[in-house]
């Protein structure tokens, strides 16, 4: 057997691609340098026929994967278009005209980074234009601002079933040889503590204004901190989209969302009779129901901009094409992440740490916490969840293999969970940046005020990951994280208004 023959050897090239994300911070270097070792110990050191195997395998792997590069080109469209029409920022300003005091301004940021949960980049960048203003109006910090945009990006769009997210997350589960990979990602959603979590945590923290740590010193100022960006970018905004209507945001991502499901519906042979819509969704053809989605979506948003006139026919194209070139990083990272989880089938990585974890003993309760710590320290490093998903999902699918689907779901969860909280709190994540960005605010602040509340959280996923080993009940885990996270908030909030300890900002 493979594992015999290679041993430790066949974990090279994940060791490999971790060592040198950590160290150079490049996904893409680290990863193709990952699977060009992992090729050249499948052909004896021979480096023309590793080359040719890597490039084999890359190929290979990208027609696999061919409707996930369409989608993710078509999504970077739409987001592109509805960034330029204005649609986002209208959006904002009409639910504005509801807000009252600083609580129902912090729930109609929260509840609109669940409206756009495509993207986390459109996220990040759209509701820090739409929601800056308002909260100025009612002195809350833009550090706030900036953790409730971060704290609905990440966390939402990792579980929301059609995103940029699950495109690569369910391409990934593919090319690591999970079959029905849909349908695993679905069960996954409710074992991604860390997503859910802290989606409850922002809401909790919005509605019994319970802030700690260094967020409680910005609140307690009552005023606008740091505004170092700008300010003119929101008013030239508004001047140069006048004439855009929410709708502009709405019926494309309601299109989007009404033309997948149908798509993975019919792909799945629903609509042919026989099967129920359960089914359907678990032998589905998910990327090529995405795929055909975005299309109409797009098709959607052309008719609705040509007909407002808000957009003439060249400008949507440029946009068009602007979205697909913002998409390039994402295909790298993507196909090298597909290329390096081929490679790691090749030599048996995932058969060899299955067989590890068989022969030590180690008790298969502890993994899903171990996985959420090793994934949250690789995200958090490397500053990217998509990279850990690449590296890590194929050994993991390889320890599951042969156990249970049950054991399967919880170990992906896991992972999901751990790359969601290290992109979440470390400083080089893009969502991280772009968060502080949009909410014009220091980004050493928002590191700062952040890294507590999303650490909390963490914690508490740990302990839940345990706890679900023994009991095997979520409505269980659910009311002992969420009381915990309600306990440890007031009391931390307690503990901040009292302090008089100083924490240390730039300014």
């Amino acid at each position: 057997m493979i594992i015999e023959k290679l041993s430790w050897i066949s974990l090279l090239p994940p060791l490999i691609s971790i060592i040198l994300v950590l160290i150079t911070k490049e996904s893409v270097f680290s990863l193709m340098f990952g699977g060009l070792v992992g090729c050249l110990i499948c052909c004896n050191f021979n480096i023309i026929k590793s080359i040719e195997m890597l490039f084999n395998i890359l190929t290979t792997k990208m027609s696999e994967n061919i409707y996930i590069i369409i989608f993710l080109a078509l999504l970077g469209s739409i987001v592109m278009i509805i960034t330029s029409s204005g649609g986002a920022v209208a959006y904002g300003n009409l639910i504005s005209k509801k807000i009252k005091n600083k609580t129902g301004a912090q729930l109609a940021t929260i509840l609109l980074g669940i409206v756009i949960f495509i993207d986390d980049y459109f996220n990040c960048l759209t509701i820090g234009a739409t929601m800056g203003p308002v909260f100025d109006k009612y002195k809350i910090s833009r550090e706030k601002l900036a953790y409730l945009i971060d704290s609905t990006a990440a966390p939402i769009c990792i579980i929301a079933p059609i995103s940029s997210w699950v495109a690569v997350i369910l391409s990934t589960l593919e090319g690591s040889g999970v079959k029905n990979s849909f349908g695993i990602f679905i069960r996954t959603i409710p074992y991604n503590f860390y997503a859910i979590l802290t989606i409850i945590m922002v809401f909790c923290v919005a509605i019994f204004k319970l802030d700690f740590g260094p967020m409680a010193k910005f609140e307690k100022e009552d005023k606008i901190n740091n505004l170092d960006l700008d300010n003119n970018l929101n008013n030239n905004n508004s001047k140069k989209n006048k004439k855009a209507n929410s709708s502009d945001l709405l019926i494309p991502i309601v299109s989007l969302i009404i033309f997948s499901i149908l798509s993975l519906l019919h792909n799945g042979g629903y609509f042919s009779g026989g099967v129920t819509i359960l089914e359907a969704f678990r032998v589905t053809d998910s990327q090529k129901s995405l795929t055909f989605g975005a299309t109409v979506a797009l098709a959607i948003s052309f008719v609705l901009m040509i007909i407002t006139k808000r957009m003439n026919f060249k400008d949507y194209m440029e946009n068009i094409s602007d979205g697909v070139k913002s998409m390039v990083p994402a295909y790298l990272i993507l196909i090298l992440a597909w290329t390096i989880g081929g490679v790691c089938q090749k030599i048996g990585t995932g058969e060899y740490v299955k067989h590890i974890v068989e022969v030590s003993n180690i008790p298969v309760g502890i993994l899903p916490v171990v996985i959420f710590i090793v994934s949250g320290f690789l995200a958090f490093s490397t500053g990217t969840a998509w990279g850990t998903f690449g590296i890590l999902i194929p050994v993991v699918v390889g320890v599951a293999r042969g156990l249970s689907e049950d054991l399967l779901v919880i170990f992906v969860a896991s992972t999901l969970a751990g790359a969601a909280f290290g992109s979440h709190s470390s400083p080089i994540s893009d969502t991280c940046v772009l968060s502080a960005t949009g909410a014009s605010c220091k980004h050493i602040n928002h590191v700062l005020t952040q890294i507590p509340y999303s650490c909390l959280v963490a914690i508490i996923c740990c302990l839940d990951y345990i706890i679900i080993n023994f009991i095997n009940s979520l409505i269980i885990s659910y009311i002992f994280g969420i009381s915990l996270m309600l306990v440890s908030i007031y009391y931390l909030s307690k503990f901040s208004n009292k302090s008089n300890h100083k924490f240390y900002f730039t300014k």
